[in-house]
C-alpha cells in the first residue's frame, strides 16, 4: 500500500497531465507540511499557487487560496476537482443518495476517449446491494478522481468482489481508426463508435447475469446504444445520465476500463521505447513526432487515434 506522500505525488502527477491538457504549465513543486504545493502558468503567465493537503483520515483537500483571479480559480478548481471540492482516498463515492435506481444493476463506462495515444475501453460491470456495500467501503469512485497506482489497486478488489461478472471491451488503435473511419465514411460521429461500445460490453455480461438495468453516462442520445443492442439487450431498461459515474456499478465499470487503458499504455510504451502519455498535450505531440521519425507515419495508426487534432500537428 501506498503511504500518504506517495499518494500525494500520484496525485500531483495526475493534476499536472489534466492541467497540460487544458494548456497550463505547473512549476515550482515542493513538498510542504501535510501536503505538497505548485505553481500554475499559462502562457507564460503566472496564476498562482495550489497546494494539496491529505490528513489522516485519507481526505484529500485542494486549497486554491494562492490565485487571486477568481474567474483562474474556478477554471483550474473545475479541471482539478470538477464539480467537487474535496475527495477521500479511502471513503466511499457520496453517490446514490435520493436515487431511486434499483440493483442488481449493469454499469458501463469508457476509458481513452480524450487520449490520443492508446487503445479506446469500455467496461460493464454487474453490481447488487451486497456487492456495493463492499466496493463502497474500498473507496470505489470515478476513475478520474484516482491515481494510476491506486487504480490498479481498486481494479483487483472489483474483480474479486464481483467475480467474473464483468467484461472488458478494448479497441486498439488499428481497429479504432478502421471503425471511425467507416462510421465516418457511413455519415456516422464518434458517438455511434461509443454506443457500439457500450452496448457491446452490456450485451457479453447479460451472456453471465440477469439485470433489468443498465447505467452510463449521458453522451449522446439513448437510441444510440438502445438501437445497437443485440436480442439479449433489447428488454433492457437504459439509463443515461451526465456524471453518472456516481452509481457505484458505473465508477467500478469506469476504473476497470481506465485499468486496461493503462495497462496497453504502458505495454505500447515498451514496445515502441517511446513512454507514452496520457491526453493530448504538447508533450504528446513530441511523443508523437518522435514515434514518427523512429517508426514512419504508416505506423501511427497502431499507437494513436488519427481523427485527434494532433495528427495535424506531428504531420
Amino acid at each position: 500500500m501506498m503511504d500518504s506522500q506517495e499518494i500525494l505525488l500520484e496525485i500531483y502527477q495526475e493534476s499536472r497531465l489534466r492541467l497540460e491538457k487544458e494548456e497550463y504549465v505547473t512549476q515550482n513543486f515542493k513538498e510542504i507540511s501535510y501536503g505538497i504545493q505548485f505553481s500554475v502558468l499559462k502562457k507564460g503567465g503566472a496564476i498562482g499557487i495550489v497546494r494539496i493537503f491529505r490528513n489522516n483520515k485519507g481526505i484529500v483537500k485542494y486549497d486554491y487560496s494562492q490565485i487571486n483571479d477568481e474567474s483562474k480559480k474556478q477554471q483550474i478548481k473545475w479541471i482539478l476537482e470538477g464539480e467537487t471540492s474535496t475527495v477521500s482516498i479511502n471513503d466511499s463515492i457520496s453517490s446514490e443518495q435520493g436515487s431511486n435506481i434499483e440493483y442488481p444493476n449493469i454499469g458501463t463506462d469508457e476509458s481513452g476517449k480524450g487520449d490520443y495515444f492508446g487503445p479506446l475501453v469500455t467496461a460493464s460491470v454487474w453490481v447488487n446491494k451486497e456487492i456495493k456495500n463492499v466496493l463502497d467501503r474500498s473507496g470505489i469512485r470515478d476513475s478520474k478522481k484516482i491515481s494510476d497506482s491506486r487504480i490498479i489497486e481498486l481494479a483487483q478488489i472489483i474483480k474479486k468482489s464481483c467475480n467474473g461478472k464483468f467484461v472488458v471491451i478494448e479497441i486498439p488503435p488499428v481497429t479504432y481508426n478502421n471503425l471511425y473511419t467507416q462510421f465516418k465514411n457511413e455519415g456516422k460521429n464518434l458517438n455511434v463508435l461509443l454506443a457500439w461500445s457500450h452496448a457491446k460490453a452490456i450485451e457479453e455480461l447479460l451472456e453471465k447475469v440477469d439485470s433489468k438495468i443498465a447505467i452510463s453516462d449521458q453522451f449522446a442520445d439513448e437510441k444510440f446504444i438502445i438501437n445497437k443492442l443485440q436480442d439479449k439487450g433489447k428488454n433492457i431498461q437504459l439509463i443515461q445520465e451526465h456524471k453518472a459515474e456516481r452509481y457505484t456499478s458505473v465508477a467500478a465499470a469506469s476504473i476497470l476500463a481506465r485499468e486496461r487503458f493503462l495497462e496497453k499504455l504502458k505495454k505500447i510504451s515498451i514496445e515502441y521505447s517511446i513512454d507514452f502519455s496520457k491526453g493530448a498535450s504538447s508533450l504528446v505531440v513530441d511523443q508523437a513526432r518522435e514515434f514518427v521519425g523512429k517508426y514512419g507515419q504508416e505506423q501511427l495508426t497502431n499507437v494513436a487515434k488519427l481523427h485527434f487534432k494532433t495528427t495535424e500537428q506531428v504531420i
